[in-house]
């Protein structure tokens, strides 16, 4: 069985491909579902500012790979049975933990796409939508202050997403082979 950690900036195309890799029986973890449980859990209105808010108290909390320790136990249950997809791993702390915990089954494949497309993509999605402003600001957070930027330089596999979606389904699809 494997893990294979997507990684990429907010509006690269993460959870396309992850939904992609469900379609050919992995399991997805979302590492995202705990800051809205939170949000949930203390009655908060899902925003950027309050979303940073809870990712940020979970790091203080519990370190800097807090998302991956907090997901650990659904990623090992969902290992028991199928390939796991977790759609965005982030800090470089994280990365080291499930490649760590994992070793030889644990993959990393970064989504690359330009700011220009992803802020475009942000503005128009049908969740979680951001405007250029909130997508930047969030870019220059995650880059300086939870290390995003080592998984994505240390991913085992890259995908441009720029053109496509059926270039993004070709990509994915030549990533798949690679793994078998």
């Amino acid at each position: 069985m494997k893990v294979v950690a997507i990684v990429g900036m907010a509006g690269a195309g993460k959870s396309e491909v992850a939904r992609l890799l469900e379609e050919h029986g992995f399991e997805k973890v979302r590492f995202g579902d705990i800051t809205d449980e939170e949000l949930e859990k203390r009655r908060l209105e899902t925003s950027e500012e309050n979303e940073r808010y809870i990712r940020q108290q979970l790091r203080k909390n519990h370190g800097m790979a807090a998302y991956a320790q907090l997901n650990l136990p659904r990623i090992d249950k969902a290992l028991k049975s199928s390939n796991v997809v977790v759609d965005g791993l982030y800090s470089w702390e994280e990365y080291i933990l499930l490649k760590e915990y994992y070793g030889k089954k644990f993959t990393t494949v970064a989504v690359c796409t330009s700011p220009a497309t992803r802020y475009g993509r942000l503005a128009h999605r049908a969740e979680r939508v951001l405007t250029m402003e909130e997508a930047d600001s969030r870019d220059k957070s995650e880059i300086e202050n939870i290390n995003k930027g080592g998984p994505i330089a240390m991913a085992d596999f890259t995908i441009v997403n720029e053109a496509s979606l059926e270039e993004l389904v070709r990509e994915t699809e030549r990533v798949l082979s690679a793994l078998k």
